[in-house]
């Protein structure tokens, strides 16, 4: 037994000598690749999209999908910095959700710039001071984030990305107990997310809503008599201990976060696009602005209304559809949508994204 064991390891470090030339092997061709590119751009949403899929597509197992878009999202980020280690802006401080979005979309090797707010995500990403940033667009479970809305409608930016981040809550705190607590942090949607599992195991303690998880985790650090909800990095960044795991109310519950920079995204084979519209104020103009998109078999995924800043009771709607916009069925139907609406404004055109 102790003999086969002995095969078995030699066999691993075998197989990782042979990873890491191939590894290796990979490195010099992206860099070649960089080396031809004449529009200095390094992060190709399309191509790597593609490339993930092909991989879960084949992957044999035993390693889950999931596994292995995690394996290749960081080699894929290794390989990329080698060519430029371009920043990305998202909502600080750190150990919030949208530090992990970035890093699951970009993997570990794309330098996170961390934002008070999202507005200053939107200006980094305008003035050029980063490459991209990540902005959190809609909960399954609270909706829509209403900032977030209003800047895409404004901004010449573009979304060239989506990342689906499962919302994973958890109660911290400095004690290694739950006992004497007077008080919980968290943001007020995180708050939201858990409300029942706080009516039930703690009833009266007092719910605190403040700027982000993070500001949660690291007020819960400086006072033994406070704990936190927030995400599990955020325990880790603030010393922590998690008391208890996953405690949202809606297991499925997952933020979807938009990658937003000044690029064009090319089709991927699978995507998305999103629209912001308004309807002319007559009757049935609503039903008329959308009949192109069942003229030209194009699936609408989302229709969401949001008041507009320009006049009382006047809503703009926000649209994603299922393609790209250069694909000749989606492409009809904007075109005609164009003639029919108010006011109509491509958001982007991006790969749908990869668990």
């Amino acid at each position: 037994m102790a003999g086969d064991l002995k095969l078995l390891r030699e066999r691993i470090d075998a197989i990782d000598q042979e990873i890491l030339k191939l590894v290796s092997e990979r490195a010099s061709v992206a860099h070649a690749i960089g080396k031809l590119k004449t529009d200095g751009i390094v992060y190709r949403p399309e191509r790597e999209a593609q490339v993930l899929r092909r991989l879960t597509e084949r992957n044999p197992g035993p390693l889950p999908a999931k596994a292995v878009t995690r394996l290749f999202t960081e080699i894929i980020s290794a390989c990329r910095a080698l060519e430029d280690a371009f920043s990305v802006a998202s909502l600080g401080p750190k150990g919030t959700f949208s530090e992990e979005a970035v890093v699951k979309h970009f993997g570990g090797q794309a330098p996170v710039v961390l934002c008070t707010s999202i507005d200053e995500v939107f200006r980094c990403v305008e003035s050029d001071t980063v490459g991209y940033g990540v902005v959190p667009l809609e909960n399954s479970t609270e909706g829509a984030v209403g900032r977030t809305m209003d800047l895409l409608v404004s901004t010449p930016l573009r979304i060239c990305g989506e990342v689906l981040l499962p919302v994973r809550q958890n109660l911290l705190s400095r004690a290694a107990s739950a006992d004497g607590f007077k008080r919980v942090y968290s943001h007020a949607q995180s708050l939201a997310q858990c409300n029942a599992w706080l009516n039930q195991n703690h009833p009266g303690l007092e719910r605190v809503a403040v700027s982000s998880n993070a500001e949660a985790a690291r007020l819960a650090g400086e006072d033994a008599e406070s704990a936190a909800i927030a995400g599990r990095s955020a325990a880790d960044h603030y010393g922590l201990n998690v008391l208890a795991a996953g405690i949202e109310d809606d297991p499925n519950n997952t933020t979807r976060f938009a990658v937003i920079s000044q690029q064009e995204v090319q089709r991927s084979g699978r995507d998305k696009t999103s629209l912001v519209m308004a309807s002319r104020n007559v009757p049935g103009a609503m039903h008329e602005l959308l009949t192109p998109l069942a003229r030209h078999n194009v699936s609408m995924s989302r229709l969401e209304s949001r008041p507009s800043r320009t006049g009382l009771w006047e809503y703009v709607f926000f649209v994603d559809l299922e393609g790209h916009q250069t694909d000749a069925n989606v492409a009809q139907a904007l075109a005609e949508m164009r003639n029919l609406a108010a006011f109509l404004k491509v958001l982007g055109s991006y790969p749908v994204a990869v668990a």
